[in-house]
């Protein structure tokens, strides 16, 4: 039987939901597609969040030929046989475009992908890969600079996915419509938060449910937990994650360990996701503990990305580990407060320009221009020496972002800045 998640597949640019960072009517992509002018491109982003069904739809609204390979089982050898085709169709009568959309693409090594290079710069191919690694570091710069753009795909929203699972509840034709089968809104609502942003498997879970449920009884959330082995704490407790979330920061900012791993715990009971938390402990690494333990993000990055390799429940233990550390360690909000005060002024002032002594000199004629001339290099002069570095009027007002506090590693950082001021 062909699975839910494809028999749904959209079929046209107005059925795809998500990506409204690039996707929405009226943006440069989707004019690009109406306006049949869309060029090569490389798609990358988790699983399940539509690359293989966009770069369908696209070929199938530029009327081009299209053909769907997959790196982790085609070679080369199938490539050059395509691209022979397409040189055909490219340079015969008809003139038509091939697009090549390559699943996976990250997998081929670069010789395999620079294989496509001189097709994409003839033009006989447009060129579509996708990958789930970021392309900056898994794909040759030869093919990156051929490609007119890289789009980032994120994780579906919630809202998204309910509105996919949805209209395949609905869908008699390709969904599970004429089952008549009934789904309670919490039901709806938990299989969208449990598919974490991945339309697939939300799909595939839909799909398993309608095919196994006994005949006359409506989904709950309990079947949804037990069709994706799930705890929902969250919703037997009657918990909020994101109060949860918020009494977590809040006690880790008002240094309370006890409170911070109460409300952590029931988090993890709650069903909460190792990234979920694991983002928000690094933010407040950050937020709340800065530039009074410096350590702590790095400490902090350490304990998630052990989380994410172990797995629950042990990755409990290392969450746990960094919620401690941040609960107990000094505070700080400096390195926040700073960046907010820097924008609030780039926001609402008028800045002038960078002093010429700190622009880039390294082109000739910058030195007849006066660029560069009077910047002192503080390693020449012991590691510091005294000159402007802000805009002319922020310096004349004597501007200042960060002002450290004497908690923990900060007050050294303070003492030394004061001991520059005193040089000044």
């Amino acid at each position: 039987m062909i699975p839910l998640s494809t028999r749904m597949r959209p079929q046209k640019l107005e059925e795809f939901a998500g990506q409204e960072h690039f996707l929405y009517e009226g943006s440069l992509f989707y004019n690009s597609i109406k306006n049949k002018t869309f060029d090569s491109a490389v798609f990358f982003g988790p699983s399940g969040t539509g690359k293989t069904t966009l770069a369908r739809i696209i070929a199938r609204e530029l009327g081009s030929n299209f053909h769907e390979l997959n790196a982790s089982v085609t070679g080369t050898k199938e490539l050059k046989e395509l691209i022979e085709t397409a040189k055909t169709g490219f340079y015969g009568l008809e003139k038509k475009t091939t697009y090549v959309y390559i699943d996976e693409f990250h997998r081929w090594n670069k010789l395999q992908q620079d294989s496509l290079l001189k097709a994409l710069e003839e033009g006989v191919i447009k060129f579509i890969g996708s990958t789930t690694e970021n392309p900056y570091f898994a794909i040759n710069n030869a093919i990156l600079s051929r490609v007119r753009n890289v789009y980032e795909f994120k994780r579906l929203s919630e809202k998204n996915l309910e509105g996919i699972i949805e209209r395949a509840i609905r869908d008699e034709e390709k969904g599970v419509g004429a089952l008549n089968i009934q789904w309670e809104k919490d039901a709806v609502k938990v299989l969208a938060e449990l598919s974490n942003g991945d339309a697939r498997v939300a799909l595939d879970t839909l799909g398993f449910i309608s095919d196994n449920i006994d005949e006359g009884k409506a989904v709950t959330k309990e079947i949804v937990a037990e069709a994706m082995q799930r705890k929902i704490g969250f919703y037997d407790k009657g918990d909020d994650r994101y109060n949860l979330l918020s009494a977590l920061q809040k006690s880790i900012r008002g240094s309370d360990p006890d409170a911070a791993i109460h409300y952590f715990a029931r988090l993890i009971d709650g069903g909460a996701d190792i990234q979920t938390i694991g983002r928000r402990l690094l933010v407040m690494a950050s937020e709340d503990i800065g530039m009074a333990y410096p350590s702590a993000v790095s400490i902090v990055s350490a304990c998630v990305q052990a989380a994410l390799m172990v797995g629950l429940p042990e990755a409990a233990i290392n969450l746990s580990h960094a919620v401690i550390l941040l609960a107990s360690a000094p505070k700080s909000n400096t390195a926040i407060a700073a960046y907010e005060r820097a924008m609030d002024d780039i926001k609402n002032k008028v800045i002038d320009d960078v002093p010429l002594h700190l622009k880039d000199s390294h082109y000739s004629g910058a030195k007849i221009m006066g660029i560069g001339n009077s910047y002192k290099y503080p390693h020449a002069y012991g590691g510091y020496v005294k000159q402007q570095y802000l805009p002319d009027n922020l310096y004349r007002e004597g501007v200042k972002y960060y002002t450290p506090t004497e908690n923990g590693s900060e007050k050294s950082f303070k003492n030394y800045l004061e001991s520059l001021d005193k040089q000044k």
